[in-house]
């Protein structure tokens, strides 16, 4: 006997089922709908990602690889200086050009003194940083034999000329030559772990150290003290 609030349960099985085909016909209309879509689009299609893609000129322009083609190029450059000078006399574009040398030899006094002085903004890339500046005064602080090698090889040039009026004295001469040679290479190999040492001791955390490094010092040794730019910053 069946009370009236008990449900059938052919009735709601057969409900169930019913909702399970309608929901299945539904996912099969979708995807039936989906592939139809896909099989219309061609090879290769990508979905739209909802913002213009950037253009490669767009990205080496923005990096700095590529000059940016809407500034003014060198062929401009030389068009407007043609107009320019077309508009001046001969004597005042005389004047004019001597205007411009006097300014770029000033400009270049400036460059010089400010990277002699060792202002950030003048300096070349190699020579900028707090680690390359302490490697330099690393090096001016100290007396290296390098130091010589300049004066050492204009004497060695001189020698292979006397060499053939005096031939025992250029033998003589080139055992010498050889020996300096090698104090060179042994001091520079001593220099290069000496300023990398310090460099880790004084910069923990840096990732500069190693043999660039250790080159950079020994090329600055190897320069006369006066001569040396940026100019030394320290006494020995």
């Amino acid at each position: 006997m069946k009370l009236p609030w008990q449900k059938d349960s052919k009735s709601d099985g057969s409900s169930v089922f019913e909702n399970k085909n309608s929901q299945t016909n539904e996912v099969d209309a979708s995807s039936l709908e989906s592939s139809e879509t896909e099989g219309n689009l061609p090879k290769g299609y990508t979905p739209p990602k909802g913002r213009p893609t950037p253009k490669r000129d767009e990205q080496e322009i923005a990096r700095g690889v590529k000059r940016d083609p809407r500034g003014v190029s060198s062929a401009q450059l030389a068009q407007n200086r043609k107009k320019l000078k077309a508009s001046m006399s001969k004597e005042e574009w005389k004047q004019y050009k001597q205007q411009e040398r006097e300014q770029r030899r000033e400009q270049n006094r400036v460059t010089q003194e400010r990277m002699a002085a060792g202002d950030e903004r003048y300096l070349m890339p190699r020579d900028k940083g707090e680690v390359r500046a302490f490697v330099r005064d690393w090096v001016d602080s100290r007396r290296f034999i390098n130091e010589w090698a300049m004066p050492a090889a204009l004497v060695m040039l001189l020698i292979m000329f006397l060499g053939t009026v005096a031939p025992s004295f250029a033998n003589i001469s080139s055992i010498v030559a050889m020996v300096f040679i090698v104090v060179l290479l042994v001091e520079g190999i001593y220099l290069g772990r000496s300023s990398n040492k310090a460099v880790r001791k004084a910069f923990p955390g840096t990732t500069e150290a190693g043999v660039s490094l250790g080159f950079y010092a020994y090329s600055r040794a190897t320069q006369p003290y006066k001569w040396r730019t940026p100019r030394p910053r320290v006494k020995r």
